[in-house]
């Protein structure tokens, strides 16, 4: 029964996206909701300026109804469920604000970083103190090895760094036609996997969900892309891949299996630490994908190179926690 449930999920997600994208694309157009490029990026990218965004508008709208669909269907949503469903939500409502005003008041960088950092750390509170509500624990542990040890009062902390990093982690990694989509499908579909092996029913349709709509959205997505998912669809990814990880107790495991994320969060750190300090740049550009746009590779190399080294990481994910 579960293999069809996995089934049916991804099938009903994957439908959903590639069925709405057609309606909100022409939609997004006539609103005039296009890309503005930055000046300071890639002179290549200067083409895609007016395609649509705020596709991420879709993704959300086929991963709730898929999710409520499918659960409902083998019994009823509990915590889990809404809690996920907030996050992804929370999330993506700070990014469509972003959008809304990059796109519609031509203010190209969108919400100020306080303004954005003060939505992500309120969501990531709330869910905190539901997940407390609930005696949900706070210990942590460290993957390869029997450490582990209770954060108490401080798993707030841990929560909110986790969900304001790792939202603006995949928010770092939208920046090429297809890049977030394919990285996100592998992410989320090595903890759909994972939330099997648990037996956590509830979050592994929802991740499979995710995996669905974003195959879904890839259609329209890939190189040349028609539509962009934009902050709306790359935050709320990222709040909710974060989740996923909390609820399963496998937090720290996120790191590599989201290790695509985290790199290009580093490279990003540290070629401004390089420049403050020495005035010279470690890459060409940051984040990582665009310093090898520059370099000369195809945008189709850059993307599926990161999807092969996003698939490396979940296999490994994966294999540290069932296997070893």
């Amino acid at each position: 029964m579960l293999e069809q449930v996995i089934f049916f999920t991804i099938l009903l997600g994957f439908l959903i996206s590639v069925i709405l994208s057609p309606i909100f694309i022409p939609f997004l157009r006539r609103l005039k909701f296009g890309q503005s490029i930055r000046e300071e990026g890639p002179k290549s990218h200067k083409k895609k300026s007016g395609t649509p965004t705020m596709g991420g508008l879709v993704i959300l709208l086929s991963i709730v109804v898929t999710t409520f669909i499918m659960i409902s269907k083998y019994g009823a949503p509990t915590i889990h469920t809404y809690l996920l469903i907030f996050v992804t939500f929370g999330y993506g409502l700070l990014g469509f604000l972003d959008d809304f005003i990059k796109v519609a008041l031509k203010r190209n960088l969108g919400l100020t970083s306080l303004q954005k950092l003060f939505g992500q750390i309120i969501v990531a509170l709330v869910f905190f103190l539901i997940l407390q509500h609930y005696d949900f624990s706070t210990v942590i542990s460290i993957p390869l090895t029997n450490i582990s040890f209770d954060l108490g009062w401080g798993y707030v902390l841990f929560i909110v760094f986790w969900l304001v990093g790792f939202s603006n982690a995949v928010n770092l990694t939208d920046g090429l036609d297809g890049l977030l989509s394919g990285t996100a499908a592998i992410a989320f579909g090595a903890f759909a996997v994972l939330a099997w092996n648990l037996s956590q029913l509830e979050i592994a349709v929802f991740s499979v969900a995710v995996v669905g709509a974003v195959l879904g959205f890839l259609v329209f997505n890939a190189h040349p892309a028609k539509v962009f998912m934009g902050d709306t669809g790359s935050l709320a990814l990222g709040g909710a891949i974060a989740a996923v990880a909390i609820l399963l107790k496998l937090e720290i495991l996120l790191i590599i299996i989201g290790g695509v994320f985290v790199i290009e969060t580093l490279s990003v750190i540290l070629q401004v630490i390089s420049f403050k300090t020495t005035g010279k740049r470690i890459f060409r550009m940051s984040p990582l994908h665009h310093h090898y746009e520059l370099i000369g590779w195809s945008e189709w190399r850059v993307v599926v190179t990161f999807w092969v080294v996003g698939l490396i990481f979940a296999v490994l994910g994966i294999y540290i926690e069932v296997w070893l």
